[in-house]
């Protein structure tokens, strides 16, 4: 991946004005212009319309004259405001001199970048900012072909911070920041946070995210991948939301990576095993292709680094067509000329018949440094609802495959567990019937799954409460059933085993 030209994006606010930034900080909570405020004042549907790029809803609802109401269309929504107004509001002298504002025509003033509230996971104050009209949706939203253009909060910034394990670390890397969203997560729960970009507008933005919310700087670094770091730096936590589009070409920096096909995700996941302290956790968000003649998870369990457990949770699946039209979109592509569009659309197409691709999967991959002589690679897919945040769900993945890994059948007979809690059951039948056709055991938590068990299954799982080991229980079934107790304490450990791993059965 080579340099970035922002020569037509507009100049960045300088951080060489703490004090200006600290104020604009205040008040801009002093206005209430904060996640919250926000979804107070627009209402959840015109909230909820900006995710989509659409802004006139809230619009409409900021017709008023309220000090949040003007903050909403100069930061979020990019309207001049009269000059006059700002200064009631901000400190709009020190604003101007550095760069936050411009003057514009007449005795109107508007923002250099956006500032969108967001909300920490702790109930913190947080502002992103972004290049003007990336803070409610992607490029398209704005039409820009700009290279090095730095988009706000997406829904795959909030996916990866949701699915990080939020232990307290030493060290935290995040790995091609963009606006800085995962490094703001990682402040508060690592003692050292460093943040790579190929794009050092990149960084500029970040180190405005980060001041503007009023936590401490990170070791701000420019290169490509693991390039910036020293050979004998390592990291108790990684994060990436990397450019994974899979697409001919690399045009715009924030999403095509420059490698073919994915092989820019293969190479971030295999190099990260050695920056990776023991114990310590990798998430990454990635693209995928499907290729004709082999199986999807193959080809992802190749990627896994030696030393490493895996977890691959694949979300989604789209076909060549679905996939390259979403991303022609996000670019504003099907806004511009028509021959154009059909052109790169073509071009897309011949690119992954070449490569006999047929389908793009999406989803996350966390790696766990082990030092197992036999690693654990779960490689699934999962396309229902889940529970966001998942980290503690991730990181209690990781914990059963380190108990199961040690137990064997005996082992796990002689062992107490627990059932998970808000797991209920379901019986599947026809009406009327006598016996059911079927149990299902679901979660109302975390991944969400559901699994179907056998009636010993049902009954092992409901007594379970820490009490009795798990052969204690199956031989009073055994009794209860009628059925030879040894052949049951044959057949269920499978059974066992398997609600553990999902996380319906915990070891008590």
């Amino acid at each position: 991946m080579g340099g970035v030209s922002n020569a037509s994006l507009s100049p960045l606010p300088s951080a060489d004005h703490p004090d200006v930034t600290a104020r604009l900080r205040d008040a801009l909570l002093g206005a209430s212009f904060t996640a919250d405020g926000l979804l107070e004042l627009l209402g959840a549907p015109a909230y909820a319309a900006l995710s989509r790029s659409e802004t006139v809803p809230a619009l409409r609802a900021t017709r008023g004259d309220t000090p949040l109401e003007l903050l909403v269309r100069l930061f979020l929504l990019q309207q001049p405001v009269p000059h006059a107004r700002v200064a009631d509001v901000l400190p709009v002298d020190g604003c101007l001199e550095s760069g936050w504002l411009v003057r514009t025509g007449g005795d109107e003033v508007a923002a250099t970048v956006d500032v969108r509230p967001y909300g920490g996971p702790g109930g913190e104050d947080w502002f992103i900012v972004s290049d003007l009209g990336c803070a409610v949706g992607g490029a398209g939203g704005i039409g820009s072909r700009a290279e090095g253009v730095v988009l706000g909060v997406g829904g795959a910034s909030t996916t990866l911070a949701g699915i990080t394990v939020r232990t307290p670390v030493a060290a935290a890397l995040d790995l091609g920041t963009g606006s800085g969203i995962q490094a703001l997560h990682a402040v508060r729960h690592a003692t050292r946070v460093t943040a790579t970009d190929v794009n050092p507008r990149a960084l500029d933005i970040t180190a405005l995210t980060l001041a503007l919310s009023g936590v401490p700087a990170a070791d701000l670094r420019e290169g490509s991948l693991f390039e910036p770091l020293r050979n004998d730096e390592t990291y108790d936590l990684i994060v990436s939301n990397p450019p994974f589009v899979i697409s001919p070409g690399a045009r715009l920096t924030y999403r095509d990576g420059g490698m073919g096909g994915d092989d820019l995700c293969r190479t971030l996941v295999g190099q990260a095993g050695e920056r990776l302290n023991e114990g310590g956790f990798a998430h990454f968000l990635a693209n995928w292709q499907h290729v004709e003649g082999e199986d999807w998870t193959d080809r992802l369990r190749s990627w896994v680094p030696r030393g490493c457990d895996a977890w691959i949770v694949q979300r989604e699946v789209q076909d060549v067509t679905q996939y390259a039209e979403l991303w022609l979109r996000d670019a504003g592509d099907h806004r511009g000329d028509v021959a154009e569009y059909q052109a790169r659309y073509d071009a897309w197409l011949d690119e992954f018949e070449a490569r006999k691709v047929r389908a793009v999967g999406f989803g996350w991959i966390t790696l766990r440094k082990t030092g197992s002589a036999e690693p654990s690679i779960t490689a699934e897919e999962w396309p229902h609802p889940i529970e966001q945040p998942l980290g503690e769900t991730v990181r209690a993945h990781f914990d059963r495959v380190d108990y199961l890994r040690t137990h064997d059948d005996a082992a796990l007979l002689e062992a107490s567990f627990t059932l998970a809690g808000e797991v209920v059951q379901e019986q599947v039948g026809l009406p009327g019937a006598e016996d059911p056709e079927h149990v299902v055991l679901r979660q109302n938590r975390g991944m969400r799954r559901a699994t179907r068990v056998d009636t010993v299954g049902a009954g092992f799982a409901g007594v379970c409460d820490g009490t009795m080991s798990a052969g204690r229980i199956l031989d009073a079934i055994a009794q209860l059933v009628g059925e030879d107790p040894v052949a049951l304490r044959d057949r269920t450990p499978a059974q066992i085993r398997l609600l553990v791993e999902q996380g319906f059965l915990e070891p008590a």
